[in-house]
């Protein structure tokens, strides 16, 4: 019979309904019950598309030797980490404490009944192996250490939430704002410029992970080095195997330094995220690499990972049939089978299947291995012709691979996922000249709308026509910083409304009002065993950094200093770590850089047709930190700061924190400002 799991809309969760395993949701019904039976609660925290959770559900969850000995000794839990973002942030900050390592997922902790934690690590397979205890031997060895050793569980209790506690800086002293300046911007910058590898590009060691908020930072700080840096390391992740060759967008990370050999699950944070960042290299290079990559990662959007109410789904699973990788795995043979051999002669080279198999030994992962300019030279074929080979043969292998068992998908709609996807679809529309793509982030803003704000309140998730679960700081920080980002590719006035309820929602629900800075969870949250204030940036940016920097552009451009002085405390809280590791903090430091160098305001007024020309020639070359807005002359009940005068001729009108230019009026004046 299913589980008390049938019942949720996670796909996660819904995966282990059927296990012999009487697992609870996070709840009171499991804690009651804990406290009832004097037990330990086993919290089991994973997410859809994560190898290692369906590899240890196969081995553990899915035993009903195994199951006996959890149900019988313990209360168990099992958590979606997308859906419940505060409890993976709780919990694995306390398996970093008990173990003195970070964590992953599966994330493998066993509570007190008060939900305190007092062991934690991550996968355990069912018996010894790989140095980590079979998870039985675990279970028994914990049961009796609950039994007959809980004064030291509970002095361990203790001890762990005061470091816990002190992990949110609680008496650290703040900085005033005279303090601040440039100084952990430009340690950070030699830091991760140190960082770099030359050889394959990317920073630090495999597995090599995309880190796209450090790739914003270093890109936007106009440092020569730094931008060759990033630009390299965009085109080696583009060409190798991070990306889907054939039919576009990219995998979670690299096992591998040179960007070969990926972990196949794709997530729509990290899409999004790349999405931006590819579309500024375009407007930076010119470089067909980076828009095709653009290009490709938008269709990968559309075609697969679209609602039909033009949202976005949550991610792709690395496995099928069982095994990893196998939907995007080729044999030479099998690509032979299906291309012509003109087709075959440029894939071949270009893909690496004339080499031995890089992928354990017995398949071929597409890689971009050879330029088709060189594969052009050897065939004495023009490099049009072999382009127009390698595009034939990438339609039909697409097309064939369709036919396969395709990873799971896990169809839920995250708030905060879908800002940083709406964000990158608004910024590739605006660098790449794209409409279209515009429309689809205004249709993706809409839905979200209808279905995720309700009633002034934002929610976190929506599954099965049901919007749940109070919004967190990334869903209102990312969300405002998305819609900022879609006004200046398609300015509509409702979407200036909304960005306002939610900077007002931040502060009024998540804004730290003694100290400064955003707590994760609103006001309201259901109590937990800490309430955290996180500000380092991981796999997404930091909710933090994020808030201060959307609020420091929507202060700027309505001229509220509430939104530029809740930034402001935001950093002045978190100054002593940004000096102290700078590296550590790049959102929060592209907040600071732009705290201490306000960005440009531009709002562009005039006749409907010369309006969207001056938009058009506008927008490949408006910085990053740049607000370029073109109002449409129809639009009406504007702030008094955005409302001006409508000409027979357009108008430029530029503002830098509080100095204002003169009116501008040509075109060529306003481009000489942005090429200084």
């Amino acid at each position: 019979m299913p589980n008390r799991l049938a019942d949720e809309t996670s796909p996660y969760l819904r995966q282990h309904a059927d296990n012999p395993v009487d697992w609870y949701p996070w709840g009171e019904e499991a804690f009651a019950r804990a406290r009832a039976e004097d037990k330990p609660i086993l919290l089991s925290i994973g997410y859809s598309s994560c190898h290692w959770c369906h590899v240890m559900a196969h081995e553990c969850f899915a035993d009903p030797a195994v199951a006996a000995v959890m149900n019988r000794r313990f209360v168990n839990v099992k958590v979606d980490r997308e859906e419940r973002p505060d409890l993976d942030l709780i919990y694995q900050a306390a398996h970093q404490l008990l173990t003195g390592r970070g964590g992953g997922w599966p994330l493998t902790v066993f509570l007190t009944p008060d939900q305190i934690p007092f062991f934690a690590g991550t996968y355990f397979p069912r018996r010894a192996r790989y140095g980590l205890p079979g998870f039985v031997d675990l279970l028994q060895h914990l049961d009796r250490a609950w039994r007959e050793r809980r004064a030291d569980i509970e002095a361990q209790n203790a001890a762990l939430l005061d470091a816990l506690a002190a992990g949110d800086n609680a008496e650290a002293p703040t900085a005033s704002a005279a303090e601040m300046d440039a100084g952990p911007i430009r340690a950070a910058l030699e830091d991760m410029k140190r960082d770099y590898d030359p050889v394959h590009g990317g920073y630090g060691r495999a597995p090599k992970f995309p880190r796209p908020a450090d790739l914003a930072f270093l890109l936007r700080l106009g440092d020569a080095e730094a931008r060759g840096q990033v630009l390299t390391t965009l085109r080696n992740m583009a060409e190798r195997g991070l990306m889907d060759q054939l039919g576009g967008g990219f995998y979670r990370y690299s096992v591998d330094a040179r960007w070969a050999i990926p972990h196949f699950e794709k997530m729509l944070y990290d899409n999004g995220l790349l999405l931006a960042l590819y579309a500024d290299a375009w407007a930076l290079t010119g470089e067909q690499v980076y828009l095709r990559a653009t290009e490709r990662t938008v269709d990968w959007l559309v075609r697969e990972m679209t609602t039909p109410e033009g949202l976005f789904w949550s991610a792709l699973d690395a496995d099928s049939e069982g095994e990893e990788g196998r939907y995007y795995l080729w044999t030479p043979q099998a690509v032979e089978a299906l291309l012509s051999p003109e087709e075959y002669a440029v894939a071949a080279p270009r893909w690496g299947l004339d080499a031995p198999p890089n992928f354990e030994g017995h398949a071929w992962h597409l890689g971009s291995e050879r330029s088709l300019d060189e594969i052009a030279r050897t065939l004495a074929i023009p490099p049009d012709e072999a382009a127009s080979r390698l595009e034939r043969a990438r339609r039909r292998l697409l097309a064939a691979r369709e036919s396969r068992v395709r990873p799971g998908l896990d169809d839920k709609v995250l708030t905060a996922w879908n800002a940083l996807t709406i964000k990158g679809l608004a910024r590739a529309a605006r660098r790449c000249a794209r409409p279209d793509w515009a429309a689809r982030a205004a249709r993706a803003v809409d839905a979200l709308r209808e279905r995720v704000w309700l009633e002034g309140r934002l929610y976190a998730s929506w599954q099965d026509g049901q919007a749940r679960l109070a919004a967190y700081l990334d869903d209102h920080a990312f969300l405002l910083d998305a819609l900022l980002e879609l006004m200046q590719a398609q300015f509509r006035s409702e979407d200036l409304v909304w960005a306002q309820a939610l900077a007002e929602a931040l502060i009024a629900r998540f804004e730290d009002g003694a100290r400064g800075g955003f707590w994760f969870t609103a006001h309201d949250h259901e109590p937990l065993i800490q309430r955290m204030k996180p500000v380092h940036d991981n796999a997404t940016p930091s909710g933090n950094g994020i808030a201060a920097i959307a609020l420091g552009r929507l202060g700027h451009l309505l001229g509220e200093p509430r939104y530029l002085g809740a930034a402001e405390r935001t950093l002045t809280l978190n100054w002593p770590g940004l000096a102290r590791q700078p590296a550590a903090y790049p959102s929060l430091l592209s907040a600071l850089h732009e705290y201490l160098e306000p960005p440009p305001v531009v709002v562009l007024r005039g006749p409907a047709a010369e309006l969207t020309d001056w938009q058009r020639r506008l927008q490949p070359i408006c910085p990053d930190a740049a607000l370029c807005l073109a109002i449409p002359p129809d639009v009406t009940g504007l702030p008094d700061v955005l409302d001006k005068p409508v000409r027979t001729y357009v108008v430029a009108h530029v503002c830098t924190g509080v100095n204002c230019l003169s009116e501008i009026v040509r075109f060529d004046d306003l481009q000489a400002i942005f090429s200084h």
